[in-house]
């Protein structure tokens, strides 16, 4: 059986599109996310749909290959701001939550930005009239193990 789907060469680079299985988990054990399981997924490298150290990962990888990297913080999702750990008004939650929402510890929120853009935070405490968050990715600060097979490089 003859793989049709090298046309841009059997190695990754930061241009080509791929297609993958991949599994980002943490080392003390649980997937993130887990492709393995269910179908490929598709990456076109360099357009910021995977993280640029995470790419960095698959460059040089060869059409059919299967690695393991254990990425450190720096490497992976970057090392904790502390700077984008936040208190804002329980007022400012409501205005971006339904009114009957009842949050707790670890629950993700999408805020809206005056630009039009949104972010995301998560909910760390509530105290009184104010809720803290950690604005940082969920990922930061946390070693991840990622594991990559190239099905398709184009």
């Amino acid at each position: 059986m003859t793989n049709t789907n090298t046309a841009g060469g059997g190695e990754v680079t930061a241009t080509s599109f791929l297609t993958l299985n991949y599994r980002i988990a943490l080392p003390e054990g649980g997937d993130v996310v887990n492709t393995f399981e269910d179908k490929p997924a598709t990456l076109m490298m360099g357009t910021g749909q995977f993280a640029p150290t995470l790419e960095q990962a698959l460059l040089g990888m060869k059409l059919g290959e299967r690695k393991t990297f254990t990425l450190d913080p720096e490497a992976a999702f970057g090392v904790k701001n502390p700077d984008l750990i936040r208190k804002i008004s329980m007022q400012t939650l409501r205005e971006n939550s339904s009114p009957e929402e009842d949050y707790v510890a670890g629950d993700m929120i999408e805020f809206n930005a005056p630009n039009g853009a949104t972010y995301s935070g998560t909910l760390i405490a509530i105290d009184g009239d104010s809720a803290t968050f950690d604005f940082n990715h969920p990922l930061s600060g946390k070693t991840i193990l990622l594991e990559a097979e190239i099905i398709g490089i184009l």
